[in-house]
């Protein structure tokens, strides 16, 4: 019996990074959705089950900490990675929120794969 594809919702307003992670977790064998901002990442956490999320802290509508606050609150086994290109205070808050990890813009992919595989285990 194979194991089914784990499922990682990326919620993420750079169309740049956003695309270059889909591809990634797409090439390393992963079900991706995406979202373009925390509004419509809002809509398709409530609407599905995810292994994982990965989402940008600074975005329009709805900010990634309100995401991860509100993830961590009705589905707190769900693993989040942050991804923040505005540094230490936007890390902070994010910690604060209960992120799992927290990753500064530009991140390096490699480490991406490993942190996933980490929470995913």
């Amino acid at each position: 019996m194979t194991e089914s594809k784990k499922k990682i919702l990326v919620i993420e307003d750079d169309a740049d990074v956003l695309s270059m992670l889909e591809d990634f977790l797409t090439y390393l064998g992963y079900e991706v959705t995406s979202a373009v901002d925390g509004l419509e990442g809002l809509k398709k956490v409530k609407s599905g089950t995810y292994d994982l999320v990965i989402t940008d802290v600074a975005m329009p509508y709805i900010s990634g900490v309100g995401i991860i606050s509100m993830l961590k609150k009705e589905f707190p086994e769900v693993p989040v990675i942050a991804i923040t290109g505005y540094g230490y205070y936007a890390e902070e808050v994010a910690h604060e929120k209960q992120a799992d990890k927290i990753m500064s813009k530009p991140f390096d992919i490699k480490d991406l794969q490993s942190t996933i595989e980490k929470l995913l285990e």
